[in-house]
C-alpha cells in the first residue's frame, strides 16, 4: 500500500477508467483491454473493497484528444467534484486525457477534493507539488506524442497526395485494379450514362432539366451502395450534382475538398465543411482516365455556380426562368451599382431597391421593361448576325450528339435489362421447383426484370419514332437551303414556341450583364459583352408630365402663351397638361 493513501480515502470509491482510441483497437487490442480491467485488483491490493471499486468503460473506440464526447471522462470529473472518488486508477495518463487543457482541470479538482490518481507506476497526489509536477509532466509528454504520432501521419499522407497516389475512394465509373492503376468501368453502359450526363448539361445548363430528362426517357444512375456494389437507381438532383462536381471524372486527383469546421453555432459537433474551389489544397490533373477535359469541367462548375441565385453572397445570375422581362438577373442599377430585381405588375419595370429594403433609404429608381428589353434584343441580334449561320450549324450539331447519346443510352438500357432478365430466368430454372419459398422469390424476380425489359424496349422504340434515322447527304441543294438560313434568327428570337426561358440563355451567352439608368427623357442602357466590350445606348422613354422634360419649363411656358392667345383653343388636352 501507497503511504499517500489514507483511511479518507479508503472511505470513498476507487474508479477504475477504461478507454482505447478507436473501435479497431477495442476488437483487435484484446491484452491491452485485458491490464486495463485487471486493475480492479490493483485497487483491491491497495485497500479498497471489490464493492468500492467502480468501473467507467463508456468511452471505449473514443480518441483522448478531447472531452467533448465523452461521457465516462465527464461523469468521472463529476464525481470527483463531488467527493465520491478517492482515487482514480489508469494503465497510464493517456487514457484519461491527451489534451492539457483536459488534463490540467482534473488535476485542479482532484487536488482541491483530495483524489489521487494511480497509474502502473505509481500514486500520485495532485494536491502536492511533486505529484503535480510528475503528473503535469506525464500530461505534456502525452499531448506531445499525440501531436509527433499526428504529424508523423499527416506528413507521410499528404506527400502520397502531392504524387497523386493517395487511394481515395473513386466514384462510380471508376475502378482501381489490383495492382493500384485506375481504370474506367468494364460496364459500357455505365460509362455511357455518364457521358450522356455531362452531354446534356452542357446542352440543358440545369442540373434539374437533366435529371428530368433521364427520367423522362426511363434511364436510371449508376450508384454504388455502401458495400461498393454497382445498381441502378432513378435519376435525383442530388446524384446528377454528384456526378457533375467531381473532379475525378476530369481526370484530376484531388485532395482536400473539405474542412473541419471546429465551432460550431449551437454547440454542435465539428462539421465537414466544402472549401471553394480555388482553395482546393492538392490537385494533380491527368490522374485518371478522363470522362471529359479539366477546361469542360470548370466550364461546368462555373454554369452551376452561376445557376445559384445568391446574390448577397456571391452576386451570381441565376438559372433563367420564364417569364416576359428579358434582362432577369442581368440587369444592375447604374447609381448604386446593386442588382435591380424585376416587377411584373403594372406592365412590368426593373426596380433597384436594395438600399430600400437593406437600409430603409427610398427606391433608387424604377424603369419600364418594354422599350430598355427591345433595345438590348435589337442589339444582341445585330452583334449576332455575322456569326449566325456558324451559331445554327453548331447549335445543329450539338442536338444531333445529343439525340445520337440518348439513343446509344436507351440501347444500353435494353441490352442491360436483357441480361439481368436472362439471369433471373437461369437462377429460377437451377431452383429445385419443390422448394417453393425460394422459387416464388426466384419468379418475382424474373417477372420484375422482364418488366423492366419491356419498359425500356419501349422507350427504346418511343425515342426512335420521334428521331428520324435517316440521314440527308450535304449536297448543292441543301446547302442553298442552309444558306437562307441566314438571317432567320429574329423570326426564331420572335417565335411564339420560343420560351422566354430559351431567349434569356441565348442572350447570356453574349451578354455578361446591363447597367441601367433613368433620366428624364431616356434610360441610359450599358451593355457589357462577355470579353469586356461595352456598348451604350440611350432609350427613349414614354414621359407622363412635361415636367418630367429637359425643356418642360420652357414648354409650359410656350404653351401658356399659346394658350392665352387662343391658339390652342382646338386642343384643350394640350392647355391641361400647361397646367
Amino acid at each position: 500500500m501507497s503511504e499517500l493513501i489514507q483511511p479518507a480515502h479508503l472511505k470513498r470509491k476507487a474508479v477504475v477508467y477504461i478507454r482505447q482510441s478507436t473501435p479497431h483497437q477495442v476488437v483487435s487490442n484484446q491484452e491491452s483491454l485485458r491490464l486495463q480491467y485487471a486493475l480492479c485488483q490493483r485497487a483491491h491490493d491497495l485497500g479498497w473493497h471489490k464493492a468500492d471499486i467502480d468501473v467507467i468503460d463508456t468511452d471505449l473506440g473514443l480518441s483522448g484528444a478531447s472531452a467533448a464526447h465523452r461521457s465516462g471522462f465527464q461523469e468521472l470529473v463529476g464525481r470527483v467534484g463531488l467527493s465520491d472518488v478517492g482515487i482514480i486508477l489508469s494503465v497510464d495518463v493517456t487514457r484519461l486525457a491527451r489534451n492539457c487543457s483536459d488534463w490540467y482541470p482534473l488535476l485542479d479538482i482532484c487536488g482541491l477534493r483530495g483524489c489521487l490518481i494511480a497509474d502502473r507506476d505509481g500514486v500520485y497526489d495532485p494536491g502536492n507539488a511533486n505529484g503535480r509536477l510528475l503528473l503535469g509532466l506525464k500530461g505534456t509528454i502525452s499531448e506531445l506524442e499525440l501531436h509527433t504520432i499526428r504529424s508523423r501521419l499527416t506528413t507521410g499522407l499528404i506527400a502520397k497526395a502531392q504524387r497523386g497516389e493517395l487511394a481515395l475512394t473513386l466514384p462510380v465509373g471508376l475502378v482501381r485494379d489490383p495492382s493500384g492503376v485506375v481504370l474506367k468501368d468494364p460496364d459500357m453502359a455505365v460509362q455511357d450514362r455518364l457521358g450522356l450526363v455531362f452531354e446534356l448539361f452542357l446542352k440543358l445548363r440545369s442540373i434539374a432539366k437533366v435529371m428530368r430528362m433521364l427520367n423522362d426517357r426511363g434511364l436510371d444512375l449508376p450508384r454504388r451502395d455502401r458495400h461498393g456494389e454497382l445498381h441502378w437507381a432513378r435519376a435525383t438532383v442530388a446524384a446528377v450534382s454528384t456526378i457533375l462536381k467531381n473532379p475525378a471524372y476530369a481526370g484530376a486527383f484531388v485532395y482536400g475538398r473539405t474542412r473541419i469546421r471546429d465551432t460550431t453555432p449551437g454547440g454542435r459537433s465539428p462539421a465537414k465543411v466544402a472549401r471553394p474551389f480555388e482553395e482546393w489544397r492538392i490537385v494533380v490533373k491527368d490522374r485518371y482516365p478522363a470522362y471529359i477535359d479539366w477546361p469542360t469541367y470548370e466550364n461546368i462548375r462555373n454554369i452551376v455556380s452561376d445557376n445559384r441565385a445568391e446574390y448577397m453572397r456571391s452576386k451570381t445570375r441565376g438559372i433563367p426562368r420564364d417569364g416576359e422581362l428579358l434582362l432577369h438577373g442581368i440587369v444592375w442599377c447604374g447609381r448604386c451599382g446593386h442588382k435591380m430585381y424585376v416587377r411584373y405588375k403594372g406592365g412590368g419595370e426593373y426596380v433597384c431597391n436594395h438600399l430600400r429594403t437593406h437600409s430603409g433609404l427610398p427606391t433608387c429608381q424604377h424603369i419600364r421593361a418594354k422599350a430598355v428589353d427591345a433595345a438590348v434584343a435589337d442589339a444582341f441580334l445585330t452583334a449576332l448576325r455575322p456569326a449566325e449561320l456558324d451559331a445554327l450549324s453548331r447549335a445543329r450539331r450539338a442536338q444531333s450528339q445529343v439525340d445520337s447519346a440518348l439513343r446509344a443510352n436507351a440501347e444500353r438500357e435494353v441490352e442491360r435489362t436483357r441480361y439481368a432478365a436472362a439471369l433471373a430466368q437461369r437462377q429460377f430454372n437451377r431452383v429445385d421447383p419443390d422448394n417453393r419459398l425460394v422459387a416464388a422469390e426466384l419468379e418475382r424476380r424474373w417477372e420484375s426484370a422482364l418488366m423492366e425489359v419491356r419498359a425500356a424496349e419501349a422507350a427504346l422504340a418511343e425515342q426512335s419514332a420521334e428521331q428520324p434515322t435517316a440521314h440527308v447527304t450535304m449536297g448543292k441543294a441543301f446547302t442553298g437551303k442552309v444558306v437562307a438560313l441566314a438571317g432567320r434568327l429574329p423570326q426564331i428570337w420572335a417565335d411564339p414556341a420560343t420560351t422566354d426561358a430559351h431567349r434569356k440563355a441565348l442572350l447570356r451567352c453574349l451578354v455578361d450583364k446591363v447597367v441601367l439608368d433613368r433620366t428624364p427623357e431616356s434610360a441610359l442602357v450599358r451593355i457589357v459583352w462577355r470579353g469586356g466590350a461595352v456598348t451604350e445606348l440611350d432609350v427613349k422613354m414614354r414621359v407622363t408630365a412635361i415636367a418630367k422634360l429637359a425643356r418642360g419649363d420652357e414648354m409650359r411656358a410656350r404653351l401658356l402663351e399659346l394658350a392665352k392667345a387662343g391658339t390652342p383653343g382646338d386642343y384643350p388636352e394640350f392647355c391641361a397638361l400647361a397646367w
